[in-house]
């Protein structure tokens, strides 16, 4: 329960816990608030002996630690046999070189040079222009 609190962080609730409730009220304190965890802790194991019955001998797997997303899917893939199918074809698949391919016929460049080289295209480098009719340049003045 505790298992992500440190020597230090201990050590200031220890200290927070003596000044807010001294040191005469301080036992009966940790006394009624280990009670209540306790309490809570059989509430929720009776909660949780009730769902499963409830749910008949179809469900006697059933983990309630499940029905967190991230632990669901793991497990799910975890027992999945087509994942190798999915792996296979991931690896088949380039997302930089499709990107890449795209830009370039947005652009109207030849992706065949990069290719051949084996280099990258630099997409920051100043393309030529067009064949077609230039912009006039801008007039600061007219605006």
């Amino acid at each position: 329960m505790f298992s992500d609190i440190g020597a230090l962080e201990l050590v200031t609730l220890v200290v927070l816990a003596v000044l807010i409730f001294g040191p005469d009220k301080l036992p009966k304190v940790i006394q009624d608030v280990s009670r209540f965890i306790r309490k809570v802790r059989e509430f929720s194991d009776s909660a949780k002996a009730d769902i499963r019955s409830e749910l008949g001998p179809e469900f006697k797997d059933f983990e309630f630690e499940d029905l967190n997303p991230k632990t669901f899917i793991r497990k799910q893939l975890a027992e999945n046999e087509d994942l190798k199918e999915l792996q296979e074809l991931r690896s088949t698949f380039d997302l930089k070189k499709e990107m890449n391919e795209v830009a370039d016929a947005v652009h109207g460049r030849d992706s065949a040079p990069a290719a051949v080289n084996g280099s990258k295209p630099d997409l920051l480098k100043k393309q030529d222009k067009p064949d077609g009719p230039e912009r006039p340049p801008y007039d600061y003045d007219a605006t």
